[in-house]
């Protein structure tokens, strides 16, 4: 039998709970391969394995690499990052949206199996991802282009049809009102009072578009006005209030949610990061790392970063749930010590 040390048998309860984050190989004895600790494969007797620091060690005991695991490739969920990362490319490089059997084969997967890698990485599905970058690059056109057909046709539709049916979902209105800086959009807002100061609450037709939070009630007006610079904003009546009772209630219990529908407005990689955030349970919390790793661009987590500060509905988009990588408290738009309050609610909940 071999000999076992107490570092052995922490591998060892490693190996028995397939821990994806050990860093180690196993080998066992009968079979002559080896393994990470997350194979799935069946679980070998213990006084058969022996552990090793790197796949060139186990090899130089004589033992070859697992055919299911690849002990000598990359772990699959980085794989996995690195294959939706290139297909996110290749959607932001193409004039037309590449379809899912193209994408798939790229990657060098089932249509899908390549449907659902993508999803669980980047929170979306392709043709989401695909439609949210095009309204995007609209934004963009929008603002620098002649005209609003030749801005639709430079983002990449094929036509203007095809854009008309959708542009006031892509854009919260129409192009030629988007381009006059939200002219004629009619924002209803209020001003209250909650727990952690002063709260501002701002609704389009479409939903919540503005949940800011401050000490000071005149600044977050300013900071409407200057998201909605043309728009109508309206002081909210009676029934408004309705409305900001239940965004204050998810002030003092946020674990709740929202209940009321979002008027989100970002580009594509905003959403994305901003659709990761809403996944992370309450009472939970991620690091940036960990997010931009979900959306398949493990590097960008300063981008996370970015993504998270440029969130305007606080806490119904939970950007209060990322901290850093040591689980310390970053930095948060409406003030660290709002965020520190809010996860102790959760927490406590």
């Amino acid at each position: 039998m071999l000999s076992q040390t107490p570092l052995d048998d922490t591998r060892w309860a490693a190996v028995v709970g397939r821990d994806p984050e050990a860093g180690f190989y196993y080998s066992v004895r009968t079979t002559g391969v080896y393994c990470r600790p997350a194979c799935a494969a069946r679980l070998a007797r213990r006084e058969n394995v022996a552990f090793h620091a790197t796949p060139a060690e186990a090899e130089a005991a004589g033992f070859r690499p697992c055919k299911r695991c690849k002990p000598t490739q990359a772990p699959q969920a980085e794989r996995y990052a690195e294959t939706v990362a290139a297909a996110c490319r290749a959607i932001e490089a193409a004039e037309t949206p590449p379809s899912l059997d193209a994408l798939a084969q790229a990657a060098g997967l089932s249509p899908h199996h390549f449907h659902r890698v993508f999803k669980s990485a980047a929170g979306v599905t392709p043709g989401a991802y695909a439609k949210a970058h095009r309204a995007a690059r609209v934004r963009e056109e929008l603002g620098r282009s002649a005209t609003v057909t030749e801005a639709i046709y430079d983002a990449g539709f094929n036509s203007g049809g095809r854009f008309y049916e959708t542009s006031t979902q892509v854009l919260g209105m129409t192009p030629t009102r988007f381009r006059k800086g939200g002219e004629a959009t009619t924002i209803r807002f209020a001003v209250g009072q909650c727990s952690l100061g002063a709260i501002l609450v701002a609704t389009t037709d479409k939903g919540v578009c503005a949940i800011l939070m401050g000490d000071d009630p005149d600044a977050l007006v300013r900071d409407l006005q200057d998201r909605f610079a043309r728009a109508e904003l309206v002081g909210g009546d009676a029934a408004f209030e309705a409305t900001m009772a239940r965004v204050v209630g998810l002030v003092e219990q946020p674990r709740a949610g929202l209940d009321l529908p979002l008027d989100v407005r970002g580009t594509a990689f905003q959403q994305r990061v901003w659709q990761a955030l809403t996944e992370i349970q309450a009472g939970r919390t991620a690091s940036y790392a960990d997010i931009a790793a979900r959306i398949g661009q493990p590097r960008a987590v300063r981008a996370v970063a970015q993504a998270c500060a440029a969130n305007a509905l606080a806490i119904a988009i939970p950007c209060h749930r990322v901290v850093r990588n040591d689980g310390a408290l970053s930095g948060y738009r409406w003030g660290v010590e709002r965020k520190r309050v809010l996860l102790e609610r959760e927490a406590a909940a």
